[in-house]
């Protein structure tokens, strides 16, 4: 298990890799509290000893792994609800195996978004360098060489050329339009308030809304899946699953679910009525509803889910390498065809 810094919640991986560890552990016979102490007798990392000795001493006391998982202060909340409710019914190994598959789809989505949203920003970015460069270094190697034959540049490529003197002469004040474009994108990814604007405004656009909905709905259908196998109600699968979507909107159709599952719908009817699922998923919520196996189901849509999200993903990707290479290569190409064009004019001229 390789842990973050002190009092730093553990990444979906981390969480995926403490659980699998666990469940071996578990499945083999060894006590939590055996466990934890093999843990922290394999332990390589500084950080992790930490962690798990926290963890021994705490579990040692009356050898609930609960109380070690809250005491240590680094474990997701739904991990730590998770874990109590398998203690409690018996089923800890159960549960873990359930949390590993979790956490692992977790990381996993997290992954395809990350790469998702920093492709076309590196690939911007190198396109804003590499005009930068041309329009602030190059053009003005351009303007010499005209001058030295008698002539000036005129047209588009002047323009170009006075733009780049522009940024040159102001060139603290494109600094700061840049870091300030910086922060702006780390308060964006970084704080909740940001991603809550990149939602709205991600909303907006059907493909984008898409990717969110889906997004959210595996989180949902994976949390329902790990908390009916492991034995709660309904209602309570939903209030523990609601605490892993970080969507508004989505959050707000479980908080309608509920209320029509307190008024005396049932789950299937509920889940369809607010459109948390739709189509082919809506219908084997019902089918297993009837055949009691909802669990199931529910693990089967949050694998679907997770693979739409990725071709979805994957396809917006394919799409953006080329649009913006094409888009680079034009705009390089505009830019140099303006001098390169007159250029050659001039010495066919001489």
């Amino acid at each position: 298990m390789a842990v973050g810094t002190k009092q730093k919640l553990l990444s979906s991986s981390e969480a995926a890799a403490f659980c699998g560890q666990m469940y071996m552990i578990l499945k083999s016979g060894i006590s939590a509290m055996e466990g934890v102490s093999i843990l922290l007798e394999d332990s390589q990392n500084e950080a992790e000893r930490k962690i798990l000795e926290v963890m021994n001493e705490e579990i040692t006391r009356d050898g609930l792994l609960t109380p070690a998982l809250r005491k240590a202060g680094v474990f997701p909340e739904y991990l730590i609800h998770m874990t109590e409710l398998g203690e409690d019914t018996g089923t800890l190994d159960e549960v873990m195996n359930a949390l590993q598959t979790h956490y692992q789809r977790e990381d996993t989505i997290s992954r395809s978004i990350r790469s998702a949203m920093t492709y076309p920003l590196v690939m911007t970015g190198m396109m804003i360098l590499i005009i930068v460069i041309l329009m602030t270094r190059v053009m003005p190697v351009f303007q010499q060489v005209f001058r030295q034959l008698g002539r000036e540049m005129t047209g588009f490529s002047r323009a170009v050329l006075a733009m780049g003197n522009t940024m040159t002469n102001y060139a603290v004040v494109f600094i700061i339009i840049f870091i300030a474009i910086i922060l702006f994108l780390i308060y964006i990814f970084k704080t909740e308030s940001g991603r809550n604007l990149l939602l709205r405004a991600g909303y907006r656009f059907t493909y984008i809304r898409n990717i969110y909905e889906k997004q959210a709905a595996c989180r949902f259908a994976g949390g329902m899946y790990l908390g009916l196998k492991s034995g709660i109600n309904p209602e309570k699968a939903l209030e523990l699953s609601s605490k892993l979507i970080d969507n508004i909107y989505f959050r707000n159709k479980i908080i309608s679910c509920k209320e029509l599952m307190e008024n005396g719908m049932d789950l299937s009817h509920a889940l369809q009525e607010t459109k948390i699922f739709t189509g082919v998923y809506a219908r084997l919520t019902a089918v297993a509803n009837r055949a009691g196996a909802m669990d199931e189901a529910m693990n089967q849509i949050a694998g679907q889910y997770e693979e739409d999200m990725e071709e979805q993903i994957t396809g917006l990707i394919s799409r953006l390498e080329p649009t913006l290479v094409i888009i680079l290569s034009v705009i390089v190409g505009v830019i140099l065809f303006s001098v390169m064009l007159p250029l050659l004019g001039i010495m066919s001229a001489l």
